[in-house]
C-alpha cells in the first residue's frame, strides 16, 4: 500500500510544477540564541463558560529557547506561549485575549520566512491536538491504532516538524485554552461562524503587526471544523487586505447538508472493511487508494441509484455492496441499504456492527481502533467525542503530556484550568454564515441554518489566483469521509479550470487525525513541503500575492 493515494478520486491531483528551493528565511530577529529564557505564571481566572469574561488587557507571555534537528540541519528557535490582545475593529476597544504558541526560527528574514497558522475545530476545541501530534518541533508519542497504556508517556523531537519551512503559530479560540472575551464583551459573543472567523482575522492581524510579519508568506492550516473555519477566514482575510499564499484543509466538513451522505460515507466503509480484513472479495486488494476509487465509482453509479428506489432493490447491488462493506445483504436491507445510518443513541450501524461479533466497536475518529463494545463500555453517550474509541486511545497521553510541556518546558504556568475542548461553546454555537454573495447559503427545506462554507473558499481562490489549496484525508475518518470532501470540492462554485488546479488533494492510509499515524503524518510533511517549496520559490506568484495585499489594503 502506498503511503499516499491520489488516484481520480481527487478533484486535482498534481501540485503546481514550480521548482522547489525555498529561502530558508524567517521572522524578524527578535530574539537571540544567548537570550535568557523567560517563564511566565498567569495569575489570570479563565473561565470557559458563556458569560464569562476577564479584565486584565496585557499581552504576556512566556519565552524559551530552543533547538532541532530537520533532514540534517540544526535549527535554533524561539517558543511563545502567552496572549495577544484583538480589538473591535470599530472602536479599537480590547475585545478579547487570545492564547496561543508560537515557534519562531531564529535571526531570519521577514519577506523570506513564511509563518502558518493553525487551529483544530469542535466548534470548542483548543489547538492543543494538532500542536502535539502534528508538525511542532516536539510531539507526543502514541501506540495509534493500539490504546496507548498510561503514564509514563514520552515527547520527542519531531522529525516531521514544519519548522524547517514555516515558523508555526497554535491559535486558541475564545472559550479554550487560556483564550477569553474581555469585559463588557463575553465569550459568547466570538461563538459563532462568523464571529469566531473575525476574531482569528483580528488575531492573525496582531500578530503580523507584533512580529513584524506583514511581508511574510502566510498559510493556513485547520483540521475538522477547522476547515470550514479557514473557508472563512481565508475571505475575510482578503477583505482586510491579507492574502494568502497556501491553506491546508485536513478532514474536510465544508457543506453539513452532506454530513451523513451514505455516498460519501461508503468508500471509508470499504477501507475499514478493508483494513479489519471483513471483505466478501477474494483476493483481498493489495493496494487501498485502488480499492477506494472503485468503491467511489460504484458509490457514485450503482449504490445512488440504488438508495434512490429503496426499498425496490437490485440483487446484484446489494450483493456488492456486502462485498464492500463486510455487512450481510439482510442486515443491509434492514439498515434500507444506508450504510452511514445511526441508531435512537447516536451508533453508528456500521461500526458497531463489523466487529459484533468480537464484541468490538470500531472508532468514527479512526476505523483501525476498536474498543469493547460490551457492557458498561457499551452504554458509554457515544455523543461524546472523548468516548470515541480513537480519542479513548490517546486522551490521557494528550493530557499529561500537554500538562509537562507547557509548564515545564514552555515554562507558562497557569492556576486556570486549561479548557482543551469545550462543549459549551458547541452547545451555544451560531451555525448561521453569511457567505461572499451576502446570502445565508446553508438553509434546509424547513429553513434550518446548516452550514456551508465550501463557496468562500470558492471566492477567495478566484480573487487570488496564486492561493493554493492542499486538502488531506484520511481513509479510515468517518467523522469526515475522504470521498465526501472529494464531492464537496467538486461541487463548489468554482468555474475556472485553470483556478482549480491551484486545488491538490492527497489521502492517507490513518484517521481523522492524519499525523497520529507515523508513515501518514511523513507522507504529509512531504506534501506540504513540496506545497510551501513551490508556493514560496514562484517569486512571480508572491509578488503578485504582495501586490494584491497592497491594493486591498488601501
Amino acid at each position: 500500500m502506498t503511503n499516499t493515494e491520489s488516484a481520480s478520486v481527487s478533484p486535482q491531483s498534481s501540485h503546481n510544477s514550480h521548482a522547489t528551493g525555498a529561502s530558508a528565511a524567517s521572522t524578524p530577529a527578535s530574539t537571540k540564541r544567548k537570550t535568557a529564557d523567560q517563564p511566565f505564571f498567569d495569575p489570570v481566572a479563565y473561565g470557559n463558560g458563556p458569560d464569562d469574561s476577564v479584565t486584565d488587557t496585557t499581552e504576556t507571555a512566556a519565552v524559551t529557547h530552543h533547538s532541532i534537528t530537520i533532514g540534517g540541519h540544526k535549527i535554533n528557535y524561539t517558543a511563545t506561549a502567552g496572549h495577544l490582545v484583538i480589538v473591535d475593529p470599530s472602536s479599537s476597544q480590547p475585545e478579547a485575549r487570545m492564547f496561543y504558541v508560537a515557534f519562531t526560527q531564529d535571526n531570519q528574514k521577514e519577506e523570506a520566512r513564511p509563518v502558518t497558522f493553525f487551529y483544530n475545530g469542535g466548534p470548542g476545541s483548543s489547538s492543543v491536538f494538532v500542536l502535539l501530534g502534528s508538525f511542532a518541533p516536539r510531539r507526543i508519542k502514541t501506540s495509534m491504532p493500539g490504546f496507548t497504556p498510561p503514564a509514563p508517556y514520552s515527547m520527542e523531537d519531531n522529525p516531521d516538524s514544519l519548522l524547517d519551512k514555516s515558523d508555526l503559530v497554535f491559535i486558541n479560540p475564545v472559550g479554550t485554552g487560556y483564550s477569553a472575551a474581555i469585559a463588557p464583551k463575553t465569550n459568547r459573543a466570538f461563538w459563532g461562524v462568523d464571529q469566531d472567523a473575525d476574531s482569528l482575522k483580528q488575531f492573525i492581524k496582531r500578530f503580523l503587526t507584533k512580529n513584524n510579519r506583514w511581508n511574510s508568506p502566510k498559510y493556513l492550516y485547520g483540521e475538522s471544523y477547522g476547515t470550514a473555519r479557514s473557508c472563512v477566514l481565508a475571505y475575510r482575510l482578503h477583505e482586510d487586505g491579507v492574502d494568502l499564499n497556501g491553506i491546508t484543509l485536513q478532514s474536510s466538513i465544508l457543506d453539513y447538508t452532506q454530513s451523513g451522505n451514505p455516498v460519501g460515507a461508503l468508500p471509508t466503509a470499504a477501507a475499514d472493511a478493508w483494513y479489519h480484513k471483513k471483505l466478501g472479495i477474494a483476493p483481498r486488494p493489495t493496494n487501498l487508494g485502488v480499492f477506494a476509487e472503485e468503491v467511489a465509482q460504484f458509490s457514485r453509479t450503482d449504490y445512488l441509484a440504488a438508495l434512490r428506489k429503496f426499498p425496490t432493490t437490485d440483487s446484484a447491488t446489494v450483493e456488492k455492496l456486502s462485498e464492500y462493506t463486510g455487512i450481510d445483504k439482510a442486515t443491509l436491507l434492514a439498515w434500507s441499504l444506508d450504510i452511514a445510518a445511526y441508531d435512537s443513541r447516536g451508533n453508528s450501524l456500521f461500526l458497531t456492527t463489523l466487529l459484533k461479533s468480537q464484541g468490538l466497536a470500531l472508532g468514527e475518529y479512526d476505523g483501525r481502533v476498536t474498543a469493547i463494545d460490551t457492557g458498561i463500555a457499551g452504554k458509554i453517550d457515544p455523543n461524546s467525542g472523548g468516548n470515541d474509541p480513537t480519542m479513548t486511545a490517546v486522551t490521557g497521553v494528550y493530557t499529561t503530556m500537554w500538562n509537562v510541556y507547557l509548564n515545564e518546558q514552555l515554562k507558562y504556568t497557569s492556576n486556570s484550568s486549561f479548557t482543551d475542548l469545550n462543549d459549551q461553546a458547541f452547545k451555544y454555537w451560531d451555525f448561521g454564515h453569511i457567505d461572499p454573495t451576502g446570502a445565508q447559503k446553508g438553509l434546509d427545506a424547513k429553513g434550518n441554518v446548516i452550514l456551508y462554507t465550501a463557496g468562500d473558499l470558492a471566492a477567495v481562490m478566484a480573487l487570488n489566483p496564486d492561493l493554493k489549496v492542499l486538502s488531506a484525508n484520511g481513509f479510515f475518518d468517518y467523522v469526515t469521509p475522504f470521498y465526501q470532501t472529494v464531492l464537496d470540492l467538486q461541487q463548489m462554485p468554482l468555474l475556472s479550470q485553470q483556478v482549480r488546479q491551484n486545488l491538490s488533494a492527497r489521502f492517507y492510509p490513518s484517521g481523522h487525525m492524519v499525523y497520529l499515524d507515523g508513515v501518514s503524518r511523513t507522507a504529509l510533511k512531504a506534501d506540504l513541503a513540496a506545497m510551501y517549496d513551490a508556493t514560496v520559490s514562484n517569486t512571480q506568484a508572491v509578488g503578485r500575492i504582495r501586490a494584491l495585499q497592497a491594493r486591498v489594503a488601501q
